[in-house]
């Protein structure tokens, strides 16, 4: 499958090593959008993408699984970003952001300007940052939900006005900075504390190197705001906080046994803290349709007109041919979406007067929303975007690639793309099937995660087990959920019976058993795509 994404990193030049090709990682930081991935040098039309993010939430949709935050402080140009980026390199997790507390300098005031201009002013005391803004953002990411970093551009001194990065959340986050320990409630955000100890005489060479060529500074103002504000602010600030790390690295990025320690305890502390949410899920709700009054009042079936049961029965037909099931899919989709459309809150319409043709004035209702929004749950789930559009032409689309994985049988996002405006608006969440509920209940968490608000969420989809809808509908209970079709069984495979067979498989006229694609029947939303191994090869 071919996927581009702004949370994926840009072409890059491939460099050949000793004739070897070689993988390097490249995640997203306070000045870069990207998420954790691998990719091979020396091959320009190939990437490596690692395996998806596992749930970071429990069976009632509530967050329980929160990001490992690791905390590196140390002097500045002590090698804490080299430290950061041998630990992503090591630890090969699926989803990794790495923030800088050099993007939460503040803007600084007239009078500090002239500071500033005369190299006056310290930028290694804690005044100097938007500690306010850093906590709160820290606190967002260790919660999993985007957060909006500031630019800082260190030639002009100040912030880029109006710009800011993208950083969503992850497995595991790493937090860098000098003064990352100065402040009990960052403190407090930090689950491993890692002090990089380094030579002062090299730190200053180092800062010599970056400030001159990055910074557009000369070696006189360097040297002279060493002597004057960083090396007092390292023994007044940053030294003292040795005392509050858990792990001492000397020689920074060097110390490769340090490093090698703390991506074992990493890696042991994310066993921990893992969830298996598909077998909560089908335990708490597997005999709901035994006992219908405990689904709950959000769950909207379509009307079982004889049109519905007509086209339903073509879907379900096993010798229903290929053309077929996708044309009489089509005019099911649309159906559901009319009547999702006409599920939408009362806040999402209001009166409006227009004119007849005859002059005459008429009273009838807007859509109030100016923007609407349809996120699909790759794979079977794009197949609804052309009924969204044929019955909202003015919807803008987004997508979620959501994937089990084999071995733990745990969906795991992907990737995601989200238009602008997708908090403020009504969102149609789509998928063809929903099985256990788990990649349904995936797709809901992130765009709460996004801001989105529950009340603002319809997800529809074509068939769905009881169990499942139960699961979304009692975990996300402002969400409204609207199906064509419930079956009554999910098996202890997590598929939906009868069901009508893997929905994408039948649309796209593929075989995902046949070439090694994990696909099960009534469970394609969870199941479409490449999960056998660990990471997959993605083609351009």
């Amino acid at each position: 499958q071919k996927m581009t994404s702004p949370t994926q990193p840009r072409q890059h030049q491939h460099q050949h090593l000793n004739g070897s090709r070689r993988r390097r990682r490249l995640t997203s930081t306070s000045a870069d959008k990207m998420q954790s991935v691998l990719q091979l040098d020396g091959a320009p039309e190939c990437r490596v993408f690692t395996a998806g993010r596992p749930p970071w939430f429990g069976a009632d949709g509530g967050a329980v699984r929160q990001s490992f935050v690791i905390g590196l402080c140390g002097a500045s140009a002590s090698g804490k970003t080299t430290v950061a980026r041998s630990i992503i390199e090591r630890l090969r997790q699926r989803w990794v952001s790495l923030l800088s507390m050099d993007s939460y300098y503040r803007d600084a005031t007239p009078e500090e300007t002239h500071l500033i201009e005369s190299n006056n002013f310290n930028f290694d005391h804690p005044c100097a940052f938007d500690i306010e803004l850093l906590v709160e953002t820290l606190a967002r990411l260790k919660q999993g939900k985007q957060v909006r970093v500031p630019v800082y551009d260190f030639a002009s001194n100040a912030r880029v006005p109006d710009k800011t990065q993208i950083i969503y959340g992850a497995n595991v986050v790493i937090f860098e900075g000098i003064l990352a320990f100065c402040d009990k409630r960052l403190l407090d955000l930090i689950d491993l504390k890692v002090f990089v100890d380094t030579d002062e005489d090299e730190c200053l060479a180092r800062r010599l190197l970056r400030d001159i060529s990055e910074r557009g500074r000369s070696v006189a103002s360097v040297l002279e705001s060493y002597e004057k504000f960083v090396k007092p602010s390292f023994d007044e600030f940053i030294a003292p906080t040795r005392c509050k790390a858990d792990i001492i690295v000397p020689r920074g990025g060097h110390n490769q046994v340090a490093i090698d320690l703390i991506c074992r305890h990493v890696r042991n502390q994310l066993v921990l803290r893992g969830v298996s949410t598909r077998s909560q899920l089908a335990e708490a709700y597997g005999d709901i349709f035994q006992k219908p009054e405990r689904l709950p009042s959000s769950v909207r079936i379509l009307p079982q007109t004889q049109q519905v049961r007509h086209l339903l029965t073509l879907l379900r037909n096993r010798d229903t041919a290929r053309d077929e099931f996708v044309f009489y899919s089509n005019r099911l989709m649309r159906l559901l979406f009319e009547y999702a459309m006409a599920e939408l809150p009362e806040k999402a319409w209001a009166p409006v007067e227009v004119q007849l043709p005859d002059g005459s004035a008429y009273k009838g209702l807007r859509r109030l929303d100016p923007i609407l929004v349809g996120v699909s749950i790759l794979r079977a789930g794009e197949t609804m975007e052309p009924a969204l559009a044929a019955v909202a032409k003015d919807a803008r689309l987004g997508k979620i690639l959501i994937q089990t994985n084999r071995d733990t049988g745990e969906p795991e996002l992907h990737y995601l793309r989200l238009p602008p405006g997708t908090s403020e608006a009504q969102v149609l969440l789509m998928d063809a099937t929903v099985a256990s509920g788990a990649a349904a209940m995936m797709a809901i968490r992130v765009l709460l995660d996004h801001d989105c608000q529950e009340e603002n969420i319809t997800f529809c989809c074509l068939l769905a087990s009881a169990a499942g809808l139960a699961a979304v509908a009692y975990a996300f209970p402002g969400v409204r959920l609207v199906a064509a079709a419930v079956d009554p069984v999910l098996s202890s495979a997590c598929r939906i019976q009868p069901g009508l067979g893997n929905f994408g498989d039948r649309y796209f006229g593929t075989d995902s058993t046949a070439s090694g694609l994990s696909g099960d029947d009534g469970a394609g939303e969870e199941t479409d795509g490449c999960s056998e191994c660990e990471t997959a090869v993605v083609c351009e």
